[in-house]
């Protein structure tokens, strides 16, 4: 960075030092803050003495049910898309018996 100095007088060395010129608006000539889209937000705000404790704890419950049964299902799937692979492969390379059949003896 250069410096240029006025040559027809020398500067302190506290004018020398760099300074920081803050250009803040005047707030009585700048123009008024936009309005807010929304008048209140009030009727969205719930009071401390609003909370159904009782019906978040059912609701709880009936998500981790519904997760639950996501996960067994998805459990199945993987399960049934893994045996149904096995015994695929075991066809497409031309063995026989790949799908065990059960006989009960109390049918003959």
């Amino acid at each position: 960075m250069v410096d240029f100095v006025m040559p027809d007088r020398e500067l302190t060395s506290s004018e020398s030092e760099r300074r920081v010129v803050s250009f803040r608006r005047d707030k009585v000539h700048g123009r008024p803050p936009d309005p807010t889209p929304v008048e209140s937000l009030a009727k969205y705000e719930r009071s401390e003495d609003s909370d159904d404790y009782r019906h978040r704890m059912m609701v709880n419950v009936a998500v981790f049910v519904f997760v639950i049964g996501l996960i067994g299902a998805a459990l199945w799937l993987a399960d049934t898309m893994a045996a149904m692979r096995k015994n695929q492969d075991c066809v497409l390379s031309g063995r026989r018996g790949c799908t065990p059949v059960e006989v009960t003896r109390t049918g003959w």
